[in-house]
């Protein structure tokens, strides 16, 4: 007849060791993504190093731009705006896309998100990678 109890001298698990086995488990998950991802913020298309600047870009356009446009490198899959992976536009017209904005369909993007440098580094992030994979 088989019984419910543990044999004699072992123990099941406790609620407290399986909480404590998950936590760690969770822990090396958020370590492994973050360290993935601070790789991934130096990194471009086959594997070539972004520059400083490309690598400032992606961060502002993280920050600003994410938040409507499709890019793969930056992990941004929203489809208000275009997705610049399938645009692919050259570096011009991304300036003046931040410069003057753009209305249209069922969204609009406002003018002057980033201005200066800022712009320019979000342009060369963008033609760097745009349509090129993560």
């Amino acid at each position: 007849m088989a019984s419910d109890t543990a044999e004699p001298g072992r123990r099941r698990p406790g609620v407290g060791t399986l909480v404590a086995l998950f936590t760690i488990l969770m822990l090396a998950v958020v370590a492994y993504v973050v360290v993935d991802a601070s790789t991934h913020d130096e990194r471009g298309p086959g594997d070539a190093e972004l520059t400083a600047t490309q690598r400032e870009g992606r961060r502002l356009f993280v920050e600003n731009c994410s938040q409507c446009h499709a890019l793969e490198h930056a992990g941004a899959v929203q489809t208000v705006g275009p997705d610049l992976d399938e645009l692919r536009p050259p570096r011009e017209l991304v300036l003046n896309a931040i410069e003057q904005g753009r209305a249209g369909g069922a969204g609009q993007m406002p003018a002057n998100l980033v201005v200066g440098d800022q712009a320019e580094a979000v342009a060369d992030y963008v033609t760097a990678v745009a349509g090129r994979g993560g």
